[in-house]
């Protein structure tokens, strides 16, 4: 583990790296906030517009960088445009390269970056199995075979032929073997390094670094004419086709102290005043990676938000970033947090590593396996009355719906939202066969889910009566097909929903058995996490627990944060399900009741 006086001089480092590229800090500081954070922003004075930190636009680490690397770009730009690999690729391949450069420019703020991460994908074995049950657990499962797979299919022979295409970079076994090793254990460690740093960045890029709450990956409205810099007319085509080319200036890697070795060069963004079209004012969306913003922490009452500055009248920096605080004062030394959006506790776990005890935007996702379609009968007529109807054979389940429910479990007012659910279901009874049900305003599964459910739990007359419904409408509007919402209808008339909401029960009542014959109820999670503290490493666990008794007092036992955050997960997701389960049941029973 790093000393505080190598954390210290790091910092040092990458401050002196980010002032050297542009980068402002106006109202804040970065500092190390604790172990389960890392590195921070923090408030250091007032400013009376409310910028904290600018950051030039040319030092975003984005899929345009690397295409227009000098060495990355002409072998990625191939695989890139036959679909082979997504921006995402680009940016992990990147950073892995980057690690392995000498003499790279962006070291200052690699140094930064983290090592271990809180995500499902770092866990060890005995961590993932307390996410057993859970979706989370498949779902990780499933991403591990297709990393493994990508770094097996794309990335290692790329690598592999940059190494030596660039003698810069720096072969992995140097950080890990002496000479005197053998040559087939050099080649294993080799692989198994570039893997280890191609999961590390991929955790940077594809959600945040660290084990929680730091945030790299930033969704980025960049200016039309920044990501396309240069726009040329085919004039062969008749100005149909455009060719458009990103450059990026060669980065000097040069192996010293001074403020050159330190430079990143940027995207070249100059456009011709003849080939501007009206699109380059338009806003594209790119995923990136902006050093320095990206030490900003969660939290769901955010202190600050980012902005872009396309013309630099905000900031004095045109094509920046800039953190803005929120309106509230700021304390001096007070951290200053973004807001990561209303995110559930299996999205943050799955994506950046951490969970919320008692998430407000926790959500329960419930589906019907596709495959299980095949087996249900008149399996084809119900796919393409699936697909005519648009129908979502998945749904999320946000807790904040229960609040609309039979038990409401908040004291939200409702009226605004039932008649929106009302109008929803009043539209369905085209011929007055079928009375609306009384349930209707507190129904909170969604439709698009209802209907799929409802389609395929209908019996061989209710698909006739489907069928004859549709046909009488096509031939009284000469041939016309019905719209989504039409088909919708007539399932709906033909079978009600006491089939749907049966089928809806079982799905919950599968999920719970899952996760209970996994990890127990939803009390002993409770008491689990009531008993045992909280570690930061397996080593310290072990220890802890080995402690015993001291005076005669028995001592909690403890767990690493990885457990703890997988048990506030499932703790929740089986109160949801339980919750989510007794609003199910008491819709079929009034289903039944009222015929539908």
């Amino acid at each position: 583990m790093a000393t505080s006086s190598q954390e210290e001089a790091k910092l040092e480092r990458f401050l002196h790296w980010l002032q050297v590229n542009g980068a402002e800090l106006r109202g804040c500081k970065i500092n190390y906030s604790d172990s389960n954070k890392g590195f921070g922003i923090f408030s250091a004075n007032d400013v009376s517009d409310g910028v904290l930190l600018v950051v030039p636009l040319d030092l975003a680490i984005t899929p345009m960088r690397v295409l227009q690397d000098p060495l990355l770009g002409p072998e990625c730009r191939a695989m890139f445009e036959e679909g082979d690999v997504d921006d995402r690729f680009l940016m992990i391949l990147y950073l892995t390269v980057e690690r392995l450069r000498k003499n790279s420019s962006w070291k200052p703020y690699l140094d930064m970056l983290p090592t271990t991460f809180g995500n499902p994908l770092w866990f060890t074995d005995d961590e993932l199995l307390e996410l057993k049950g859970t979706t989370l657990y498949r779902a990780t499962e499933l991403q591990k075979k297709s990393l493994v797979s990508l770094y097996d299919n794309k990335l290692k022979a790329l690598v592999k032929k940059l190494l030596t295409l660039d003698r810069d970079l720096e072969r992995p076994s140097n950080f890990f073997l002496a000479i005197k090793h053998s040559i087939v254990i050099m080649l294993q460690v080799n692989e198994a390094y570039t893997l280890t740093l191609f999961l590390m960045f991929y955790n940077c890029c594809h959600a945040r670094a660290n084990s929680l709450f730091w945030t790299r990956a930033l969704n980025i409205p960049l200016p039309y004419s920044y990501v396309f810099p240069k726009i040329q007319e085919d004039s062969a085509s008749d100005g149909k086709n455009i060719e458009v080319s990103t450059n990026i200036c060669k980065e000097e890697l040069v192996n010293g102290k001074d403020e050159k070795g330190c430079h990143v060069e940027g995207v070249d963004i100059p456009v011709s005043k003849a080939t501007s079209t009206p699109k380059q004012k338009e806003t594209v969306w790119v995923e990136g990676l902006v050093p320095g913003i990206d030490f900003c922490n969660h939290d769901i009452k955010a202190a600050a938000t980012w902005e872009v500055d396309e013309t630099g009248s905000i900031t004095g920096v045109p094509n920046s970033m800039y953190l803005l605080s929120a309106g509230q004062p700021l304390q001096v030394d007070a951290e200053i947090s973004i807001s990561y959006g209303s995110k559930g506790n299996e999205e943050l776990l799955y994506l950046y590593g951490f969970v919320l005890d008692g998430n407000p935007d926790d959500y329960l996702m419930v589906h019907y396996p596709v495959e299980a379609i095949q087996n249900v009968p008149f399996a084809d007529s119900k796919a393409q009355l699936l697909e005519a109807q648009k129908a979502e054979m998945r749904c999320l389940l946000p807790r904040s719906l229960l609040d609309h429910g039979f038990f409401p479990v908040g004291n939200s007012n409702t009226e605004g939202s039932e008649k929106c659910k009302l109008d929803d279901v009043c539209s369905y009874s085209w011929s007055g066969q079928r009375k609306m049900p009384s349930y209707s305003r507190r129904l909170v599964f969604p439709e698009s889910f209802l209907t799929a459910l409802r389609t395929i739990a209908m019996m061989e007359d209710e698909l006739f009566q489907v069928s004859s419904l549709l046909e009488e409408l096509v031939q009284s509007r000469e041939g016309r097909q019905p719209s989504d919402s039409e088909v919708q209808a007539a399932v709906w008339e033909a079978c009600g929903d006491s089939g749907a909401l049966q089928i809806l029960v079982d799905l919950l009542n599968m999920r719970m058995t899952d996760l209970q014959e996994s990890s127990g109820t939803e009390d002993s999670d409770t008491i689990l996490l009531e008993k045992t503290s909280i570690t930061e490493s397996a080593n310290q666990q072990n220890e802890n627990n080995l402690s015993g008794v001291t005076d005669g007092v028995a001592q909690h036992k403890s767990m690493t944060r990885n457990v703890w955050s997988s048990i506030i997960y499932r703790r929740e997701q089986k109160q949801l399900t339980r919750l989510f389960l007794k609003e199910a049941e008491h819709a079929l029973q009034l289903a039944l009741s009222e015929g539908n």
